[in-house]
C-alpha cells in the first residue's frame, strides 16, 4: 500500500515514535507499504522551524533529504496540476499545506495517514 503521511505524521515517526497510533506505526513499520512525504510537508517544517514554532525539529529540517532516505521514504513533488487542485479543492479549510496534501493524495488515489479529521472535507481516505 501506498500512504501519504501528514507531516505531523512525519515528525512523530522520526522525532517522537511513541506518539503514533499502533495503526500509524504498523503502517510505516511494514516494509511492504511505500511511505510518501509530500515536498510541502518540507516546506512546512521549514517555515515552522524558521518561526520558531517547532523546537527540536531543527536537525530533521537541516537534514531533511537526507532523513527521508535514511528512512526508506518517497519524496513526492508538488506539480503544476496538483498546486492547482489545492487551489481549487472545495472547502472551508484554509491550510495551504493541508490543501496540497491533500490534492496529492487525490491525484494519486491513495490515504493520507493523519489525525487531521478536518482532511476529511477534502475527500480523501485518511488511516489512523
Amino acid at each position: 500500500m501506498r500512504v501519504l503521511l501528514d507531516t505531523h505524521a512525519l515528525l512523530w515517526a522520526v522525532l517522537s515514535p511513541k506518539s503514533l497510533s499502533r495503526r500509524a506505526a504498523a503502517v510505516i513499520g511494514n516494509h511492504s507499504n511505500e511511505i510518501v512525504v509530500s515536498a510541502a510537508s518540507a516546506w512546512e517544517i521549514a517555515t515552522k522551524v524558521r518561526l520558531g514554532k517547532l523546537p527540536g525539529a531543527e536537525p530533521l529540517e537541516r537534514d531533511f533529504i537526507d532523513v527521508i532516505d535514511a528512512a526508506g521514504y518517497s519524496l513526492l513533488s508538488i506539480d503544476a496540476a496538483s498546486a492547482l487542485r489545492a487551489g481549487r479543492l472545495a472547502s472551508q479549510h484554509r491550510d495551504p499545506f493541508d490543501r496540497v496534501l491533500a490534492a496529492q493524495a487525490l491525484a494519486e488515489d491513495i490515504p493520507i495517514l493523519s489525525t487531521d479529521a478536518q482532511l476529511d472535507s477534502f475527500g480523501i481516505r485518511r488511516l489512523w
